[in-house]
């Protein structure tokens, strides 16, 4: 087995220490912040899907920030056109007959790029699209490139709806959902967003694009043969459960348990390294699916050195939540209960009524809306 470099386990405390600033920085958000350290060591791409206002396009700015190299962010339209991605025809160059793209700071130059409104892509740069996302090449007329890409970054409010959007899902390997924190942490967002207002310190931490480069490279030092039988068998339950894992995506998804293995300073991937595969669903309700077969696999592994995030599901447990509103009718109807812990449980029941959506057994979601959309009547009437 190749050994890694000492220097890259250097690299890797400079990763971290880039995500725990961010973690401090946006609460409530530190699933997303590993999975974008986990992309970017395994160079995939990674979309966020979630509601207006729940920070995503500022969390990827700020990683942004912290990675020394060219940024590239656009918002598309339905009428956006290849030139405002990747620039125009150089006019010096077309009057020798010769057609070629001036990319200068466009996106064929970046090594971070941020699509929002990601599924607004039309068909004029659909395909240019889709050769940057796969392949991670730049492809226009004659002219094809190779990218210095370390990541790309899609977010949308919504999931596909067409056969030709549904192609460009497809090539963001990983998927997360960014939503409203949870009540009871809205003082530290309010705190942290109030942080935010003042000026940025100048010491804070900050990774280069060549040394992201580095450790991408270093993944070829992780061993795999350990945990790929487990691994072909993982994928063939989640096909029989019909999860799709195309060949293409499989062979993929070996870079991000080579890079979990690698933030953990492992040359040899584990079998909790799996925990990437809760989050390459395709719709909402193939979550608790991906979610119950993969943690299956995860919580048998007792190796002592897993990544921190192979314990924690990001399915909603519907009994957790069916408690929390039996607690919340409980403390409506207590007598002693202030208009002020009144306030508190609407709060909270707009929290949950959020996560109910979550639940994707149509049974057990059915069973907690119940009894929430019935607190809900009571909190109205009164």
């Amino acid at each position: 087995m190749t050994t890694t470099p000492p220097n890259n386990w250097l690299l890797v405390d400079k990763l971290h220490q880039v995500a725990r600033h961010l973690k401090r920085t946006f609460v409530g958000k530190d699933d997303i912040i590993d999975l974008m350290s986990i992309c970017l060591v395994g160079r995939e791409n990674l979309f966020l899907l979630g509601p207006p206002g729940t920070a995503k396009s500022a969390l990827v700015r700020a990683l942004a920030r912290q990675l020394q190299g060219n940024t590239f962010e656009y918002l598309l339209t339905r009428f956006t056109e290849p030139n405002e991605l990747f620039g125009p025809f150089d006019i010096r160059k077309l009057r020798e007959g010769d057609l070629v793209t001036n990319t200068e700071g466009m996106l064929p130059e970046a090594n971070f790029i941020f699509l929002d409104e990601l599924l607004n892509a039309n068909s004029a740069i659909l395909n240019s699209l889709l050769m940057v996302l796969n392949e991670k090449v730049f492809r226009r007329g004659r002219e094809t490139r190779p990218l210095p890409a370390l990541m790309i970054v899609g977010a949308s409010n919504h999931l596909p709806e067409d056969e030709a959007l549904q192609a460009l899902f497809d090539r963001f390997l990983v998927r997360a959902h960014c939503d409203y924190v949870a009540p009871d942490q809205l003082t530290q967002v309010l705190e942290a967003g109030w942080t935010l207002e003042r000026p940025s310190p100048t010491d804070q931490p900050e990774i280069t694009a060549d040394e992201v480069f580095q450790l991408q490279a270093a993944l070829a030092t992780v061993d795999l043969q350990t945990v790929r039988p487990a691994y072909a068998t993982l994928i063939g339950k989640l096909r029989q459960a019909g999860v799709p894992v195309s060949d293409r995506r499989a062979v993929k998804l070996q870079r991000l348990l080579a890079a979990s293995a690698l933030l953990c300073k492992r040359t040899e991937a584990i079998a909790s390294d799996m925990w990437v595969l809760r989050y390459i669903w395709d719709t909402d309700e193939q979550r608790e699916v991906l979610a119950g077969i993969v943690n299956s696999v995860v919580e048998a592994d007792e190796h002592p050195h897993q990544h921190p995030r192979a314990s924690l599901s990001a399915a909603p447990n519907a009994d957790d939540i069916l408690r929390e509103v039996t607690t919340l009718t409980e403390q409506w109807h207590h007598p002693d209960t202030s208009l002020a812990d009144r306030a508190t449980i609407k709060d909270q029941l707009r929290y949950l009524q959020g996560r109910c959506q979550w639940i994707s057994n149509a049974v057990q979601r059915e069973y907690v809306q119940q009894p929430l959309d019935s607190l809900w009547q009571q909190v109205l009437q009164a």
